[in-house]
């Protein structure tokens, strides 16, 4: 049992609560006991890392009204109560409020080891599915991978927290550099699966025969790896370039897919990555196959659509490139930020990508302008304007966002060399700054 999930025993009979101690200390759990509920309410936040066992009759602060603030701070808490012979309705009324389970006196030490060890488990799910969500919404280590606040992505990470605790195979789609795999690592991530094998398999990169051995064997003797449903089972896999599989592979993975039931043993994402604009992965897969795999579907949001995270995105890309190549990131006029929004950026993130770390090396050298790369990726591209509506008073707030941004980052959160560098009052950067939801704190 790991020792950080904790118990905490409120009785106000003091022999009670010490057996009680003894026999889960006995298996491992880490107790605290508490005479009354009050007591343990000032322990007790919304978080606390374990469950709680505690008697229905107390003097003060009785059991049920204990429930009642317990379920009213943290609803998922487990709390296992304790109950004389002729408390047996109240108990059960307990159950109804939110209660995980009760013990009636005189009751057998197994019973409260083994329902204890089942609260203990659902807890430590909690738990760890809410860290997993702080990390996606409090920019974790995934989540500086997900980069952007911009409405649809916003709406993406959503989509990958509720789907993520599905248990149904899952289709993704959306442009090429869009970053699927991502998505697909970050569903696995947040989800049941998380502790489990992940396995990708790129289908374009196989000729039919060696793909079909690869995905359902047999393999050789020689060969190391088993077939890619045996290795992910009980995880998930990740099918890219889901399009590419043969009328025989489809229907073999169909088949493995019945074979599954419901919910699945293993988890299918597919990552459809169509690139003729008259032609979808519905077209690209049988009726049956495409309808199973899109039950839970995820279209990620191309760049052009994102709008301000692309100055984001390139101020992180370049900040990285600088500190590879050892310069100085390169720096954006308004004329610049408004061309890089403006970009029709078919390459998506990997485009732009591949942009930053362009004018990180030109500008180390001294020369070279980010307008002259965006017109070598595209020769078409049309003189700076506003196009969809957007209005000029967008493209100015973005740079001016970007600039305070990147002015905070390069002086660790000065604010004071910040307002020299800008030529901005304090009352006046203090105002921009909330109202572009920049915290002094995120730069220290």
């Amino acid at each position: 049992m790991p020792s950080a999930m904790k118990i905490a025993i409120v009785d106000d009979e003091k022999d009670m609560r010490q057996s009680i101690s003894q026999w889960l200390a006995l298996s491992g759990y880490d107790t605290e006991a508490f005479a009354s509920a009050e007591d343990a309410l000032k322990k007790l936040g919304p978080d606390y890392p374990g469950i709680v066992v505690t008697d229905i009759k107390m003097p003060g602060m009785d059991g049920m009204q204990f429930l009642k603030k317990l379920m009213g701070s943290d609803s998922s808490l487990p709390v296992i109560m304790i109950t004389g012979h002729g408390d047996v309705p109240m108990a059960v009324e307990a159950m109804r409020i939110g209660a995980y389970d009760f013990l009636e006196k005189p009751f057998n030490p197994d019973r409260m080891n083994e329902l204890a060890k089942k609260a203990a488990n659902a807890r430590r799910l909690t738990l760890d599915n809410r860290a997993l969500r702080r990390e996606l919404s409090d920019g974790g280590q995934l989540m500086k991978k997900l980069i952007g606040a911009s409405p649809v992505m916003e709406r993406l990470k959503e989509d990958i927290l509720d789907l993520g605790q599905a248990d149904g195979h899952v289709l993704i789609e959306g442009e090429t550099g869009t970053g699927k795999t991502l998505v697909a690592h970050a569903l696995h991530a947040v989800g049941a699966r998380a502790g489990k094998k992940f396995v990708l398999i790129p289908c374009s990169a196989y000729e039919d025969d060696a793909l079909m051995k690869r995905l359902f064997g047999p393999m050789n003797p020689e060969d190391t790896q088993l077939p890619a449903v045996e290795e992910a089972r009980g995880g998930t896999l990740v099918l890219e370039d889901i399009e590419a599989l043969s009328d025989t592979a489809q229907a073999r993975l169909l088949t493995f897919m019945n074979e599954e039931g419901t919910p699945p043993e293993t988890r299918i994402v597919a990552i459809c990555n169509m690139q003729e604009q008259d032609r979808t992965c519905e077209d690209a897969l049988r009726p049956d196959l495409f309808y199973r795999l899109a039950s839970l579907r995820i279209t990620v949001p191309p760049l052009r659509q994102r709008g301000e995270d692309i100055l984001t995105l390139f101020t992180r890309f370049g900040d990285q490139f600088a500190d590879d190549y050892g310069c100085e990131p390169p720096k954006v006029s308004a004329q610049e930020a408004a061309q890089l929004l403006q970009a029709p950026w078919p390459g998506n993130v990997r485009q732009l990508f591949n942009v930053a770390e362009r004018a990180v090396l030109q500008s180390r050298r001294g020369s070279g302008t980010i307008a002259s790369l965006l017109m070598s990726d595209h020769q078409e591209m049309q003189p700076v304007m506003t196009t969809e509506g957007k209005p000029l008073k967008e493209y100015v707030e973005a740079f001016e966002r970007m600039l305070i941004d990147n002015t905070m980052r390069r002086h660790k959160g000065s604010i004071a060399a910040v307002m020299d560098e800008l030529c901005l009052p304090r009352r006046t950067l203090n105002e921009k700054m909330a109202k572009y939801g920049l915290q002094r704190s995120d730069y220290l």
